[in-house]
């Protein structure tokens, strides 16, 4: 068994870096860089990236230029220039909205137009799936003879983007029966990717038959509706709706997919939960945060349902990009069952926005 990682292991290894402030060095044709997430950035970390030399820019996606009247030059992003007087709090300032209306004035703020952002774009895409702000300091390392013996993951640029856009290869790890309220033939399955992420679950009602079009439900992790019954939102409400139809019904197969916060993760749901009590919406909160509307990744269902022999569901969603996702990739969605439950005054503007902005049928 060889000794040295592999390109997953190491992916994985630089998720973990970022989330501890730790640099990874990036490559491609376009030359090499440190990337540090500004998030987890400290200022001893911050002068030691500027000792290696000039260069050091601060990339943000189009959503959070926008917000800072920053030129995104390179469409899908901008890269800030880093002044030399300029430190963490301003750099965080830049990354996190938090303090927006509080201090709406950052600038000016310089970006850069020349030169390619394959890099940058790069250290984005894995901030993002480390589950951090989408805010990386990118610092051009021409003579790698600096960082020899650091031990810092290194990684080239292109094979790693095309890594994370890849569809999750997932393995069935157990399954057991779990009597539940809503059914005593219920059975939950564990699924794990092979590339090191978090395991998703499948709960199945009765016997569902691999022949007909099972009633199915995709939803996804919400710690604070399912858990604390969160008035700010639908999830708690149709999880249970959605588990006693498949209860009533004697069959069914819900996917419980760990994709907290529309992909984003608990943390930064917090944050936009925070910029929604500024008066923001569910999306304009993810757009000043530096996200899409939505992060999520469908194709790991349907994954899921290839892998537990379902080709045909009647899919319990108001989201019609749910429905387009299963088409796409092989699962047919004969109908679409409508979910609506659980509005409440705390989340009516919630919902509207999502019919609004996200196309959702409510």
């Amino acid at each position: 068994m060889p000794l040295g990682l592999t390109l997953v292991e190491k992916i994985n290894r630089a998720r973990a870096d970022m989330r501890l402030g730790v640099p990874v060095v990036l490559s491609s044709s376009e030359g090499r860089a440190l990337v540090v997430a500004a998030e987890t950035l400290t200022p001893a970390r911050l002068s030691a990236l500027r000792e290696l030399g000039p260069g050091l820019v601060l990339a943000l996606t189009r959503h959070r230029a926008d917000t800072l009247k920053a030129r995104a030059y390179d469409g899908d992003l901008a890269r800030v220039i880093v002044p030399e007087d300029m430190g963490c709090e301003w750099l965080r300032a830049l990354a996190d909205p938090a303090d927006d209306l509080r201090h709406p004035m950052k600038g000016p703020i310089m970006t850069e137009r020349d030169t390619g952002a394959g890099l940058h774009r790069a250290g984005l895409a894995l901030a993002k799936s480390a589950q951090l702000l989408p805010a990386v300091l990118v610092q051009p390392v021409p003579d790698m003879e600096v960082l020899r013996g650091l031990g810092l993951t290194e990684l080239e640029a292109t094979i790693l983007s095309d890594v994370l856009q890849r569809e999750a290869v997932l393995a069935p790890v157990i399954s057991a029966r779990l009597p539940m309220a809503v059914a005593q033939a219920g059975r939950v399955y564990i699924f794990r990717p092979e590339d090191g992420g978090v395991e998703h679950y499948a709960i199945e009602i009765g016997q569902p038959d691999r022949n007909a079009p099972v009633l199915a439900r995709l939803h996804s992790a919400c710690f604070t509706g399912d858990v604390l019954g969160s008035l700010k939102c639908d999830c708690g409400p149709q999880l249970q709706a959605a588990l006693s139809q498949m209860g009533e019904a004697q069959s069914g197969v819900l996917l419980y997919l760990n994709q907290e916060g529309r992909g984003i993760g608990l943390a930064n749901k917090m944050r936009a939960y925070s910029l929604q009590d500024q008066g923001f919406d569910t999306v304009e909160a993810n757009h000043r945060l530096g996200f899409e509307d939505d992060e999520r990744d469908f194709r790991i269902a349907a994954a899921l349902l290839r892998e537990m022999g379902f080709v045909q569901v009647r899919l319990l969603t108001n989201n019609p990009r749910k429905v387009e996702m299963l088409d796409a990739h092989g699962i047919d969605v004969v109908e679409r069952v409508p979910l609506r439950v659980g509005a409440t005054a705390e989340n009516r503007a919630y919902l509207a926005a999502k019919a609004a902005k996200s196309g959702h049928l409510l």
